[in-house]
């Protein structure tokens, strides 16, 4: 498996909203200054949000991100470590969105991670990084809630 999901989960959105899967409505309203609270959204505008988050990130860097969705996780061959991410999903489970998030604290997978598929909450601040000469974006120093 190439370099992780981060370069492919932005292709991956931007190829579902090409094919009509998201709202075009957006969100100022789940902001105040530095925190924004993804959990309060409608699926449409959770779509619309996460759009503009991969498209301009920039705007978003130093922002703590609250989201909601289910856990996953894959193994980077090239890094030799595991990449975990929070998946959301839109009101008709067509579209797959999510970010990758780091855990604060030193933790190892898989003690203090929840089983795949879990219901989960992550709090993080939004970083770039860059790994191989590419740049990433995550969660970075994240909280993680188990839901169910």
């Amino acid at each position: 498996m190439k370099k992780h999901i981060g370069i492919m989960l932005p292709l991956f959105m931007a190829f579902i909203l090409a094919a009509g899967c998201s709202g075009g409505e957006n969100s100022s309203g789940s902001s105040r200054g530095d925190y924004i609270d993804l959990t309060v959204l409608s699926s449409t505008v959770l779509s619309a949000e996460i759009n503009n988050i991969m498209t301009n990130p920039g705007s978003y860097i130093g922002k703590t991100i609250r989201v909601r969705g289910s856990y996953s996780v894959t193994f980077d061959q090239q890094a030799g470590g595991y990449l975990h991410f929070v998946i959301t999903k839109d009101g008709d489970e067509c579209c797959r969105e999510g970010f990758e998030f780091i855990l604060a604290g030193d933790h190892v997978f898989p003690d203090g991670y929840p089983e795949i598929g879990a219901g989960v909450e992550v709090a993080g601040v939004f970083e770039r990084y860059s790994e191989n000469g590419l740049t990433y974006y995550r969660l970075a120093d994240g909280e993680l809630s188990v839901l169910y």
